[in-house]
């Protein structure tokens, strides 16, 4: 598959719940698969994956291991699992950057 870098244009916006506003800065893109955050979440690190097939979540520490998935193949979450344990520092480090500001 081929990477697509992160960059300024694709950042998601919306509004939560509670009405604060919900940014969700890219980290990379891996073929069809875009690794990201959501401000305003729960502060355990952590890296959301989406695809027009689904979505999922992937926890970064203690260790990394799936939060949950929808609408993934187990092909998929494996795939998607060896990328996060392959980038996890570069995630990490993004992660760090990002809710530092």
């Amino acid at each position: 598959m081929k990477e697509k870098p992160a960059n300024a244009e694709a950042v998601g916006r919306g509004t939560g719940e509670n009405g604060f506003e919900i940014v969700s800065p890219t980290v990379f893109h891996f073929g069809a698969f875009r690794f990201f955050f959501f401000s305003r979440e729960e502060p355990r690190r952590h890296v959301h994956v989406r695809s027009p097939e689904g979505e999922a979540k992937f926890w970064l520490e203690p260790d990394i291991e799936l939060a949950f998935s929808r609408g993934l193949s187990r092909k998929d979450l494996t795939e998607l699992e060896n990328i996060v344990k392959d980038r996890a520092d570069g995630i990490i480090l993004h992660w760090n950057k990002y809710f530092r500001s």
